[in-house]
């Protein structure tokens, strides 16, 4: 028996990973069924939504009010802040499948028995995407009379919930870094012991619940404090444009520096592009692209992804995991959908090989992942292959998603809902059902058979574009969200106290040649600085200057914060332009494409890269369908 060095196995593993990588490997089980036909769609629709009440039901009479559900022992435990977390997180698909009768006693229910004065110490991603979102999206839907499911005797309850939720979270935002912590007492703040580390998409991923919540209560905080911690995190990354995994909110030290798209990073990414398509602030949008440029850059081995070391690029952990399955559907929002279809095709070889994806599989051993062989009944796979489907309408997507369905249904279905997979080599099962299961996982299955059958749902037919949180979260480009500006200036509605006096103030500075940047913030419109930004995605307005010229000062480090060697070479990254925004006055440029980077690994330590370009697209355009896909 031959033994190896340790190196020499670990370079070995590299080498079968780079083969992989240079001939576009996925995993191909020889076995392919026959195509969805539309009336199958239609049962397979109709079966999602049982799957949905199977899980409901179970948890609203064996677990309610108790956060979550035990669905093989059919009980309920309180998992995050004991209330009623999975029913909050279920308001909205009550609403997308049309369940007026249990929407409505829900939302009454929880308006008149909810209450957050709590001595609970609540984790402030998790209670943002979960409850804070689940309640805004709920009061968007039951108090507007366009999306036919508005309830009468509804008195903004959920807004004054949502309102109440996020100001007992703000002491968590009191840090040097404007970094939040990661958790939160809702009674007594945060607490002195707590820790000072977070990770990156637990402090990047509160902009849309935050900036909604502003908008509807005309209360800049909350969406000044999302925005803060965006720019505390960008500020402090690496000169490679990339950012680690966690951070210190105090000294702004990255205290673990891979740099990935999945976990602890994930949404970061995610909601970048998606508050710069909700608000039309450019300063996001700005954000994406170099992000994402070093992004497809570094990380992409076609058509997989990696982690790597934030400052030096080198590979450190070969592996797949499930939250990176997220991303194949921003790109479709992003407008890059030939690596989107790639991946996806990669990523759901993994699904195909177990019947669900482990939580990590090793793309140098082609195995499972030692210690990460559970499926917490994730959505992230299934939400790409709806938002793929749209984008294409290949009924590849609808095979995959009776896949889905087929394995949940034999794999994971439980006496009172649907289990966790502990082993997805043994498809043991795991005594518990998180609340997003019922807020995504179903979500995107019935959505994907509903479009392909009559597409008559709020989302894909209904009175606005939405986009989906991270937590599958329905929030509408309305007028009072997506153009909070404008709606004041044109239609005198939603406006603050002295809004009409104020921009007529900055008008008359315009015309004495005064420039948009030159005005202080008393000058603008709302008196606060840089909020509800006169969006380009609708209006077409261009600003005066650069993206660079615009925010690059807010980009600048704290003296005392250590950062890499400035006088080191940056590497040169193809600049991606997703739109290009000009008013009447400034002539068009030519747009340039998303360009798809893809390079041999050995190019971090001298090598040559390739560059792989990709299609030209517009943003949340696909070329083979003309209508734009907002949701994701």
């Amino acid at each position: 028996m031959i033994l190896m060095e340790p190196n020499f196995f670990r370079w070995l593993c590299y080498a079968i990973f780079i083969s992989l990588t240079f001939s576009g490997f996925v995993l191909d089980h020889g076995v392919y069924a026959e195509g969805v036909k539309p009336h199958e769609a239609k049962q397979l629709r109709d079966e999602v939504r049982e799957m949905f009440y199977h899980a409901f039901d179970g948890y609203m009479n064996n677990a309610f009010p108790l956060d979550e559900l035990k669905p093989l022992s059919c009980q309920g435990e309180d998992t995050l802040g004991g209330y009623a977390l999975t029913l909050i997180d279920s308001l909205d698909t009550l609403a997308l499948l049309g369940d007026r009768e249990r929407f409505t006693s829900s939302v009454q229910w929880i308006g008149k028995n909810l209450q957050f004065h709590i001595n609970k110490t609540v984790s402030v991603f998790e209670t943002t995407i979960r409850v804070l979102g689940g309640l805004l999206s709920a009061h968007l839907i039951a108090s507007d009379y366009a999306t036919g499911m508005r309830i009468p005797s509804y008195d903004n309850e959920l807004l004054v919930l949502a309102e109440d939720l996020a100001r007992r979270m703000l002491p968590a935002f009191d840090t040097p870094t404007g970094i939040p912590y990661g958790s939160v007492n809702l009674m007594y703040g945060v607490d002195e012991h707590e820790s000072k580390i977070t990770s990156t998409a637990g402090g990047g991923t509160l902009t849309l619940e935050f900036g909604v919540l502003s908008r509807l209560t005309n209360d800049p905080v909350f969406e000044q404090v999302a925005k803060n911690a965006v720019r505390g995190l960008w500020a402090r990354r690496s000169s490679l444009d990339l950012v680690g995994a966690h951070i210190n909110v105090f000294t702004g030290e990255w205290t673990q520096k891979d740099a990935g798209i999945g976990t602890s990073i994930d949404s970061f990414y995610e909601y970048l592009l998606k508050a710069y398509i909700l608000f039309g602030d450019e300063e996001y949008l700005y954000i994406f692209q170099e992000a994402y440029g070093s992004a497809m850059h570094y990380l992409h081995k076609d058509p997989w992804y990696v982690e790597v070391n934030m400052d030096s690029g080198a590979i450190v952990w070969p592996v797949f995991n499930s939250l990176q399955a997220f991303w194949p559907g921003l790109q479709v929002l992003a407008g890059d959908v030939d690596p989107a279809i790639r991946t996806h095709t990669a990523f759901f070889s993994v699904w195909k090989r177990y019947g669900f994806t482990p939580e990590g599989f090793n793309l140098a051993t082609l195995s499972v992942q030692y210690g990460q062989k559970s499926y917490p009944l994730r959505p992230e796979l299934i939400e790409s292959t709806y938002l793929l489907y749209k984008a294409t309408r290949d009924p590849r997507y609808l095979d995959a998603g009776r896949d889905f369905v087929a394995s949940l249904q034999y794999g994971a279905k439980c006496p009172c809902g649907y289990c966790h997979i502990t082993d997805v080599e043994l498809h043991k099962q795991e005594d518990h059902m998180e609340s997003f299961f019922l807020a995504e996982t179903v979500k995107y299955l019935w959505l994907l058979f509903d479009l392909a059958v009559d597409s008559d749902n709020l989302v894909d037919n209904g009175p606005y574009k939405y986009i989906f949180s991270t937590e599958g979260h329905l929030l509408p480009l309305t007028p009072q969200i997506s153009l909070a500006r404008e709606h004041c200036s044109y239609l005198r509605g939603y406006c603050p106290r002295n809004a009409t006096k104020l921009e007529q103030e900055e008008e008359s500075n315009n015309d004495d040649g005064v420039t948009g940047m030159e005005l202080g913030p008393h000058r603008s419109i709302y008196p606060y600085h840089e909020s509800f930004p006169v969006t380009g995605l609708i209006k077409g307005l261009c600003p005066r200057l650069a993206h660079a010229q615009k925010y690059g000062l807010s980009y600048v480090l704290p003296e005392k914060t250590a950062r890499e060697d400035v006088t080191r070479a940056k590497p040169v990254i193809t600049s991606r332009s997703i739109v290009l925004v000009s008013d009447q006055t400034v002539g068009k440029r030519p747009q340039e494409g998303f360009t798809s980077q893809s390079e041999p690994i050995m190019s971090i330590s001298g090598g040559s890269s390739s560059d792989q370009t990709g299609q030209e697209l517009t943003l949340l355009e696909s070329e083979t369908d003309d209508k734009r896909v907002y949701a994701s």
